[in-house]
């Protein structure tokens, strides 16, 4: 009895007994789908095998592979931080070749998962150190290069720029064009966040100078065109930066990029800054862009309707309504700031043109606008002149001068008396060779 009540069933896979042959990797494969974390077991197992042979370090690197993938669905970061440190004994079997490709395909697998930020920092910053003893320059730049992108997304523009600069020089001595690529067009971004729009258009040219010379993926190609369309539109070349947007639009729709959406979204941008909403329609409702219908779509298409309605209201709603879309994408909302500024001005221009004289606080509830900022906004178009006018405070009003019409007698005056003083010293040039 007691024999019976302590016998157990064996377990189905066991780490420790997986030999790194292709039949283990089969009854992991089977097993991926149903049991992730029995098929999880099996290619640890296979990872740990003492096995060197050809065969079986080819067998634990589609091990590695696999159980990669498993992780970062399940958001496995720092497993999958912690892999890459187990690795390093099984880097030493391998070409630098291979290791590279490994270590950059794990670090892919960890930015797969949501907020991983700091998980990916972590982790590049221990295979920069690692690649440095190591003496693994290839893989060492590379990852410093991925490094560089994290610090530019979590807003550490400086330390980003940093390391970016210096790299950018070594990877310049050794001619590795494709890297330069890559790191001239990070430079670039880095360089338009601290608006610095002329270093980031030298950054551009230098990885477009560098892109010519290789062949460039279409991954990489849609990426220099896009930053192209954005420097073009800060410039506010609106009709070039669409061209440049659609390119990389095409680029990105062949590859199913997740970059393809915000590229439709500033070709729409680029129609309604160039006073065209009306093509929006027709851009959404074309063939490539039907399937990425969706909120991010949606928020440009209202945008464009309170666009041409020239309706203020219609356009703080599609600024509250699509909060997450509109605002928080930093070009999308620089150039929507311009845009509203513009809008604002054309509805008070509008409204005061019928008045000589008038309380801002009428106009303000006509634009359906606090006070206080119809007052700034009036204050502000006064002093750039977009009117005649100006704010009597005390009174609360706004007196609006008439434009005043150039009196064309005193300039008509002046010229005859200049045509007089050349006729006169004609006369006097001539009598003096008379007299002579």
């Amino acid at each position: 009895m007691a024999d019976a009540m302590v016998t157990e069933t064996p377990p189905a896979a066991s780490s420790s007994s997986c030999p790194a042959t292709p039949e283990s990797l089969e009854r992991a494969s089977e097993l991926a789908s149903t049991d992730p974390s029995a098929a999880a077991a099996i290619y640890r197992g296979i990872i740990q095998d003492d096995a060197t042979s050809a065969d079986a370090l080819r067998t634990k690197e589609t091990a590695v592979c696999s159980l990669g993938e498993i992780l970062s669905k399940q958001g496995k970061a720092e497993e999958l931080r912690d892999l890459l440190t187990d690795l390093r004994p099984y880097f030493a079997l391998i070409p630098k070749a291979k290791t590279a490709k490994l270590v950059r395909t794990v670090i892919d697998l960890v930015a797969k998962i949501p907020n991983s930020t700091d998980v990916q920092l972590a982790l590049c910053k221990e295979m920069v150190e690692w690649t440095k003893k190591e003496k693994r320059t290839f893989l060492r730049q590379r990852v410093e290069a991925r490094l560089g992108a994290l610090y530019m997304e979590t807003k550490d523009y400086q330390t980003a720029l940093a390391l970016t600069s210096s790299l950018v020089r070594e990877v310049r001595r050794l001619d590795d064009k494709l890297l330069l690529v890559d790191i001239d067009l990070l430079e670039s971004r880095l360089h338009h966040q601290l608006r610095n729009i002329p270093k980031a258009k030298a950054a551009l040219t230098a990885a477009r100078t560098a892109a010519n010379s290789i062949y460039v993926p279409p991954a990489q190609q849609g990426q220099i065109d896009m930053q192209s369309g954005v420097l073009h539109a800060e410039e506010k070349d609106y009709k070039t930066a669409y061209s440049y947007f659609f390119e990389a639009f095409e680029c990105f729709n062949g590859l199913d990029d997740p970059k393809t959406v915000p590229c439709l979204k500033y070709m729409l941008l680029c129609k309604i800054m160039l006073n065209q909403a009306d093509d929006v329609a027709s851009i959404i409702g074309s063939k490539a862009a039907l399937k990425y219908t969706g909120d991010e779509v949606d928020a440009m298409k209202t945008v464009a309707s309170a666009h041409s309605q020239r309706s203020l209201k219609a356009f703080e709603e599609a600024l509250r309504t699509y909060k997450h879309q509109l605002s928080d994408d930093p070009i999308i909302s620089r150039h929507l700031a311009a845009l509203y500024d513009s809008l604002l001005e054309q509805n008070l221009l509008r409204l005061i043109e019928p008045y000589s004289c008038v309380e801002i606080a009428h106009i303000s509830s006509l634009i359906g606008l606090p006070l206080e900022k119809v007052e700034s906004k009036l204050s502000q178009m006064i002093l750039d002149r977009k009117f005649e006018g100006t704010l009597d405070q005390g009174a609360g009003n706004l007196v609006v001068f008439q434009p005043q019409v150039p009196d064309a007698l005193y300039p008509a005056a002046i010229d005859t008396i200049v045509h007089m003083n050349q006729v006169v010293d004609s006369l006097f040039v001539r009598s003096k060779r008379i007299m002579a």
